[in-house]
C-alpha cells in the first residue's frame, strides 16, 4: 500500500473510463469541511464557492469521459454529518456526478470492507483512510488484485440495491 499525492489521485480520473467512490461511515471529520459544517448546523447558508473546486473536477472528468459514481450507506434517521452530505450533494448531481444512498440495513447481508474506497474501472484501488477521530490519514493505491476483486463485487452489490440521489430527496 502507497499513499499518493492529490494530484496522483486526480490524474487516476483521465486515465480510466470509471470512479466509483464507496463511502460507509457514519460521520467523516474531514478538515476542509469544518466551517462549512459549523455552518450548516448553526443554520447559515453555506457560501456559493464552497467544494467548486470538486464539482469543476467531476465536470472536467465527466467531460472526458470518466463515469463517476458515489454511494453512501446510511443509517435512519440520518445523523446531522449524512444531513450536511445530502445538503451538497446536489451541486454535486449537477456537475455530472450519480450519487446513490442505500440504507445500512439493507447493506447488511454485504460482506463490506472496512475501509472506503474508490475504485478506477475494475483494476485501480485507492483507500481512504480515517483513523479513529474521523479525520482523514491519506489515500492510498492498493496493489492486491484479490482485495480489488472483492471490492468490485461489493461495488456491484451495493450499486444494485442503491436508490439514485433524486429518488433519495425526491
Amino acid at each position: 500500500m502507497e499513499e499518493i499525492s492529490l494530484a496522483e489521485f486526480c490524474r487516476l480520473f483521465g486515465d480510466h473510463r470509471r470512479a466509483f467512490h464507496l463511502e460507509m461511515k457514519e460521520e467523516y471529520h474531514v478538515e476542509e469541511e469544518d466551517e462549512e459544517f459549523r455552518r450548516f448546523l448553526a443554520g447559515e447558508t453555506r457560501e456559493p464557492d464552497w467544494g467548486s473546486d470538486w464539482r469543476g473536477h467531476i465536470r472536467d472528468a465527466t467531460a472526458a469521459g470518466c463515469a463517476m459514481q458515489r454511494l453512501r450507506i446510511v443509517s435512519e434517521p440520518l445523523n446531522d454529518y449524512a444531513r450536511f452530505l445530502l445538503a451538497h450533494a446536489a451541486g454535486s448531481v449537477a456537475a455530472g456526478e450519480d450519487i446513490r444512498y442505500l440504507f445500512r440495513g439493507k447493506a447488511a447481508e454485504i460482506d463490506l470492507p472496512v475501509e472506503d474506497c474508490w475504485l478506477f474501472d475494475d483494476s485501480k484501488l485507492v483507500l481512504v483512510l480515517f483513523p479513529e477521530d474521523g479525520r482523514r490519514y491519506g489515500m492510498h493505491s492498493v496493489d492486491d488484485p484479490e482485495l480489488t476483486a472483492r471490492y468490485v463485487t461489493v461495488r456491484d452489490q451495493v450499486w444494485k440495491r442503491a436508490i439514485p440521489y433524486s429518488e433519495y430527496v425526491g
